[in-house]
């Protein structure tokens, strides 16, 4: 039987960067895993990601929810470092 943790590491993305999109878009960790392995794959996909963290960021921040915004901070920097080759050079907020 394959498992969530088999299915993630099949995406090409890291847990707390699936947690992110799983956030982002209000879907499950099975389908986030499941979109982010799409998105790595389409033109810009990459950028997009890197939009819906930077989205969740901003939302925790404008909660108040520093620590929550650190961790998504750090899903993102790993994100970048990992797949700076598939991102566009457009500027970012956080870049």
């Amino acid at each position: 039987m394959i498992t969530i943790q088999d299915c993630f590491g099949m995406s090409g993305l890291e847990e707390a960067e699936i947690l992110a999109l799983a956030e982002h878009e209000h879907i499950s960790e099975i389908a986030a895993a499941a979109l982010g392995a799409y998105l790595l794959h389409q033109p810009k996909g990459a950028d997009k990601i890197v939009r819906m963290i930077e989205d969740d960021i901003r939302d925790a921040l404008d909660r108040g929810d520093r620590a929550h915004a650190k961790d998504l901070f750090m899903a993102l920097r790993h994100f970048r470092h990992e797949h700076a080759d598939e991102l566009s050079r457009t500027a970012s907020w956080l870049s």
